[in-house]
């Protein structure tokens, strides 16, 4: 028996050839920065200086090792997961008992409220962002892992929310009847029967809030003026401010950077992927 590739027309072939192609093409183009990067940070100074395009000519690890050592990247990584970790938990948490609010509980004013709350996604962050520091050192939490995290959380509920409210919004309304029938509290209704059911789309909120979080840039500058919390993304920003030469140490602290979230990335893709899919479905 002929599969349908086999009965396919010379015209259809070349077409899904040609597209292959082109994919395949486009991939490697977006892919060659980071394969640069990884390869200037595996080579040594000298190699860097006579051929900086040749990828894998050489291998030594003395780049990662200034990075690491005397760019303090080491504390910088430990300040990025202090700060990206806690904050996604929170933005999870948060969003999935708003949107299951917003979707399955009536109450007054559950229409305004949420409108008001998705102003968060219209209301760009640079025009609050000075008074929102200044809001912050009164209240001590300025340069502060509590504080950044906070602003980390608020900047990204309302996403969260609209997002997590897409899930709950499509279950259907006799699984919550057939509970309240059995005795179950709301509090059970939602923690024992909605949740696992919407769990793919809060892996993926949350590994897109984890990886939004890990590379934002302009939250920890602004918040995190001071030295000991610093993350990976200002403490490459203020690397790269001594080493401007330097090449190779700069792409190590680029690969040091990068790394955790394209391993998250990786491991997490086929879940981001169809939890992102059935949101839009949902929504």
């Amino acid at each position: 028996m002929t599969s349908p590739n086999n009965t396919a027309s010379p015209r259809v072939r070349a077409w899904r050839i040609g597209k292959h192609g082109l994919l395949i093409v486009l991939s490697l183009f977006a892919m060659f920065p980071i394969i640069l990067t990884i390869s200037t940070a595996l080579k040594t100074d000298a190699d860097v200086t006579v051929n900086p395009f040749g990828l894998f000519s050489s291998f030594s690890f003395e780049n990662v090792e200034a990075a690491w050592v005397d760019g303090s990247f080491s504390d910088y990584l430990l300040n990025s997961f202090l700060i990206s970790v806690p904050s996604t938990l929170l933005v999870v948490v948060l969003s999935t008992m708003a949107g299951y609010a917003f979707a399955r509980l009536p109450f007054p004013g559950r229409g305004v409220a949420f409108y008001f709350v998705m102003l968060g996604l219209l209301v760009p962050f640079f025009t609050y962002m000075i008074p929102l520091y200044f809001q912050l050192r009164q209240m001590a939490l300025l340069d502060s892992l509590p504080g950044v995290n906070l602003v980390l959380t608020t900047t990204g509920l309302a996403f969260g929310t609209f997002f997590m409210r897409a899930f709950f919004s499509d279950l259907p309304t006799e699984l919550e009847q057939a509970a309240r029938i059995d005795g179950a509290s709301e509090w059970q209704i939602f923690s024992k029967i909605m949740v696992p059911l919407v769990s793919a789309g809060a892996g993926a909120l949350a590994v897109f809030t984890f990886l939004q979080n890990w590379n934002n840039f302009l939250v920890p500058l602004l918040y995190v003026p001071g030295g000991e919390f610093r993350p990976l993304t200002t403490g490459l920003y203020l690397f790269l401010g001594g080493r401007s030469i330097d090449i190779g140490p700069l792409a190590a602290g680029t690969l040091i950077t990068i790394f955790p979230v394209i391993v998250v990335f990786i491991l997490l893709q086929k879940q981001v992927t169809q939890g992102f899919l059935s949101g839009a479905v949902k929504g």
